[in-house]
């Protein structure tokens, strides 16, 4: 990371500062289904199940930087059927210096998804408005609480020493 070159100002790669920046965001994937449309848009007294799975994903590139995925999806069910499926995979390109190693996935897994988060929940809450629904507004997501389960089930034997 010591020839880290934006060329927009960015801070020296080598300063003992920690910092992250944002250099790019996008919708890698989107997908919207509404498959019961129009009939579960009617209104109904049965309160839909909401399953959600989130999925983080970090690589570095060749040209010092991190790319970090953000993978949502939800679906809603009531009694009577499916009511939409959403799948968002939201990336962004991120900058990172001042970081150990060791503190870097921790960093790419947990801080960088939490700057995605916000736009991430407003595109869900977009789609799903347009499909006819009222928006599906996410509550906010413990990444690191993800993170550790994840790290749990990667590794079994952590935290029974």
């Amino acid at each position: 990371m010591t020839d880290l070159d934006t060329g927009a100002g960015a801070p020296d790669a080598q300063s003992a500062e920690p910092g992250i920046r944002i250099l790019a965001q996008f919708i890698r994937d989107l997908s919207f289904e509404n498959p019961r449309a129009p009939d579960a848009l009617r209104q109904s007294q049965d309160q839909p199940q909401i399953d959600l799975n989130v999925e983080m994903n970090a690589r570095g590139r060749d040209d010092g930087l991190f790319e970090v995925d953000l993978k949502l999806s939800a679906r809603a069910n009531r009694t009577d059927g499916p009511l939409f499926v959403v799948e968002l995979l939201y990336g962004g390109v991120f900058q990172i210096g001042g970081v150990a190693g060791e503190e870097m996935e921790p960093v790419l897994l947990i801080e960088c998804p939490r700057y995605l988060f916000p736009f991430a929940r407003r595109i869900i809450a977009e789609v799903t408005s347009e499909g006819g629904f009222p928006p599906f507004l996410l509550d906010p997501i413990d990444f690191a609480g993800v993170y550790a389960a994840r790290k749990a089930q990667a590794d079994p034997q952590v935290g029974h020493a």
